[in-house]
């Protein structure tokens, strides 16, 4: 699996151009007059007449506000809709990515079965679609079918869809103490929900010439423009700003299970955190009835609270039910319901975000894997959109729920987490204990279950356990270079890993397997991922130079062939990413 990390990294290496339609050239136009304007102050280095100050009145309430460049969500307005790729284009690349995959008389077939859909159903399907295209310009073509294909799905969440992404260590080793960590994490996920319901975050932009586009000037000059040409301006120093919809699912949002296809539901008034410790569920407000967050030191001893409670691990944990068939556990969660557990059922679902602390120390990145993408099945409500699990030493990760949203918006929110709680922690090792009672601001949900509820989580747990215990996970450090090294060749690091992958696989089953590789389309209103199809005949031809025939080639020959699979693999997530 290639990591959302991996994918924004190789991103910023792309070289491409979004034309400008002409109904947007008036505005074009406009704005270069403003442009003109902006690179004379920069020219002259005249201070702007203006300044910006964000008032709170809690001071720990509001993060990156002196960041704040312009509206959060200008990028809504950006015209920049997601292409309906040509359906000659389409089937080129479907054939391209076949090649490599099929003996020549395999190809034959597929070329013609290809050919024949192309000037018969296909384009009439295309032309459906475009029409479709044209007749929903709030939105992208692909935003509707892929909530579809999410929250249709009757798999278990768990392995299926929910991807985890861990966090490094805090620098300081004893901000990795689990109480002060986690009171840390929580503080600044609130924080940065704040900052991004107040319009305050800086908005996500994917710069193309970071020179001119990545500067303070600029950032000061665009923040002034109007947000109905701000997209613009942006464009017209190659810079995109990035689609930021999904943001909106981030905080207070819930899976529910559903027959036949689930929903997601996200309640922005709720002001609890949901904590989970040894599968016993709790909640208290982290945000204040003024909208501010509850004072950290609070935080902590509630936390402190809920680490020191007694109350034994239940035998029959219902967060084990978010791992079922959803089918199933749609089913359970009616009974759930109908058994008087509504009340509790509503305060797990509208929680501004769900914290597990584990009680286990993590061995190796092995464990630290087992645990964040999957842990025991019990202290987990796999349906929240993402829950921060801390173990007992402190390592923490983001498991989070796909159906709402890809990498891209976890990725933001846990880096500035791990910015804010290094560098800003708001409660320290040494830090003195709140005088407040815990016992009455913390409570510890309970449910009623029936017969029917108890061996549907007794049947759950089996299922789990049969379905980890199939997972095998390993890794291995390679120490001898990396992508400084590969960029000094002028090799693109993802394109080397993934011809490392097409090796290896041939090495160990003798054959090119069709590959998988995600890469945001998010520069595209409501864009969500394409698909990168890394076997290609280079890699394949490259494959079998260096595992089939060694000592054949010159190492002339075979850099050629480097060269040749990084160019193309650039060319495919060139592609992807424009979405065309």
């Amino acid at each position: 699996m290639i990591t959302t990390a991996e994918v924004l990294e190789h991103r910023g290496n792309l070289k491409t151009t979004t034309p400008v339609k002409a109904d947007h050239i008036s505005k074009c136009k406009t704005f270069a007059i403003m442009l003109e304007m902006w690179w004379n102050l920069k020219c002259r280095k005249v201070k702007p007449i203006f300044t910006f100050c964000y008032y709170s009145t809690n001071r720990h309430s509001i993060i990156h506000s002196l960041r704040f460049i312009g509206p959060l969500f200008f990028c809504q307005i950006c015209p920049c809709r997601l292409p309906v790729p040509k359906l000659e284009d389409t089937i080129r690349r479907y054939l391209a990515a076949q090649k490599p995959l099929l003996d020549d008389g395999q190809f034959t077939t597929t070329e013609k079965i290809a050919q024949d859909f192309q000037n018969g159903v296909g384009k009439q399907l295309h032309e459906e679609l475009v029409a479709q295209d044209k007749a929903n310009k709030h939105t992208s073509y692909i935003s509707g079918p892929w909530f579809d294909m999410y929250l249709s799905a009757r798999d278990s969440v768990v392995l299926n869809f929910n991807p985890f992404m861990s966090f490094n260590p805090d620098p300081k080793a004893g901000y990795n103490e689990q109480l002060v960590r986690s009171t840390n994490m929580v503080c600044s996920a609130v924080r940065f929900m704040k900052t991004l319901r107040a319009g305050l975050l800086e908005p996500e932009v994917f710069h193309l010439n970071p020179a001119k586009s990545d500067t303070d000037s600029f950032k000061n000059f665009i923040r002034w423009v109007p947000s109905s040409l701000s997209w613009y301006g942006a464009y017209m120093v190659n810079a995109y700003p990035l689609d930021m919809s999904q943001y909106y699912r981030l905080f207070n949002s819930t899976r529910i299970p559903k027959r036949g296809r689930d929903e997601l539901l996200t309640d922005d008034k709720g002001r609890h955190l949901l904590v989970m410790r040894k599968g016993n569920m709790y909640v208290f407000d982290v945000v204040d009835r003024d909208g501010n967050l509850v004072k950290p030191a609070e935080i902590r001893s509630h936390l402190k609270y809920i680490l020191s409670d007694s109350t034994p691990a239940p035998s029959l944990p219902l967060g084990i039910l978010t791992s079922e068939n959803r089918d199933v556990w749609a089913g359970l969660r009616e009974k759930l319901v109908a058994t008087g557990n509504a009340e509790a059922l509503g305060l797990v679902d509208s929680a501004l975000f769900c914290l597990c602390l584990d009680e286990e120390s993590m061995r190796d990145h092995i464990h630290i894997s087992h645990n964040m993408l999957h842990g025991d099945g019990c202290n987990r409500w796999y349906d929240k959109s993402f829950s921060i699990i801390i173990a007992k030493d402190g390592q923490a990760a983001i498991n989070f729920e796909h159906s709402w949203g890809d990498g891209v918006a976890v990725l933001r929110f846990q880096n500035e987490v791990f910015k804010d709680t290094t560098e800003k922690p708001l409660v320290h090792p040494d830090s003195a204990p709140a005088a407040v009672d815990s016992a009455s601001a913390v409570r510890r949900l309970q449910f009623h279950l029936d017969r029917e509820l108890e061996s549907g989580i007794k049947k759950a747990k089996e299922n789990f356990d049969s379905a980890v215990s199939k997972l095998t996970i390993a890794a291995i450090e390679f120490k001898k270079g990396g992508k400084e090294q590969l960029k000094k060749s002028k090799l693109s690091p993802d394109a080397v890993a993934q011809l490392s992958f097409q090796m290896a696989f041939l090495r160990q089953y003798g054959q090119t397997a069709a590959t998988y590789e995600s890469c945001s389309t998010a520069a595209f209103k409501h864009g969500r991922t394409e698909t990168i199809r890394p076997a290609t005949v280079h890699t394949k031809r490259c494959s079998h130079a260096f595992v089939r025939e060694p000592g054949k080639h010159s190492v002339e020959e075979l850099r050629a062939m480097l060269n040749e699979c990084s160019k193309y693999h650039g060319q495919l997530t060139k592609e992807a990413a424009m979405g065309v």
